[in-house]
C-alpha cells in the first residue's frame, strides 16, 4: 500500500463510503480504485487528485497533504545513480534489495534522517546566496 492509498482508504472509511460508490462518483472503476488503494497502480494524475479532493471536500492543508502523498506514492521506483558518487549507488542498491526487511520504526527513522539532511543542504545553499 502507498501513502496515498492508505490515506484514501482512511478517508473513505471515515465517511462510510464504499469503493464502488466512490469509483462511480469519480468516473473510474472500482477495480482501479482498489488497485490505487493497494499500491498496484502508480500515483494518479493531477486531475484525478483534484477529483478526489473535491469528492471528499478537502480544503487547505489537507488538500496539500493529499497532493504531497500522491507525489511520494509511486510503488515502483527507479533510481538512476549514473554520475553520482559510489556512496549514492551503494545506498540506492542497499535500499532496493533490503527495504522490505526493515520495520516501520526503522523506515520512519530513515525517512526522517533523509528529510533532515535535505533540509540542512537547502539551508546551507540559501545561506550562500
Amino acid at each position: 500500500m502507498t501513502p496515498l492509498g492508505e490515506r484514501i482508504r482512511a478517508l473513505r472509511r471515515e465517511r462510510g463510503v464504499s469503493q464502488k460508490d466512490m469509483a462511480a462518483a469519480l468516473g473510474v472503476s472500482a477495480a482501479y480504485l482498489s488497485a490505487l488503494e493497494h499500491g498496484h497502480r502508480g500515483a494518479p494524475n493531477w486531475t484525478m487528485i483534484q477529483k478526489i479532493i473535491g469528492y471528499f471536500n478537502i480544503i487547505w492543508d489537507d488538500a496539500e497533504e493529499l497532493q504531497r502523498l500522491a507525489e511520494t506514492s509511486q510503488p515502483r521506483v527507479v533510481i538512476d545513480t549514473s554520475g553520482l558518487t559510489p556512496a549514492a549507488t551503494e545506498l540506492a542498491n542497499l535500499l532496493a534489495s533490503e527495504i522490505g526487511k526493515l520495520g516501520e520504526e526503522d523506515l520512519l527513522r530513515l525517512t526522517s534522517s533523509v528529510r533532515e539532511a535535505l533540509a540542512k543542504r537547502r539551508r546551507q545553499a540559501a545561506s550562500r546566496t
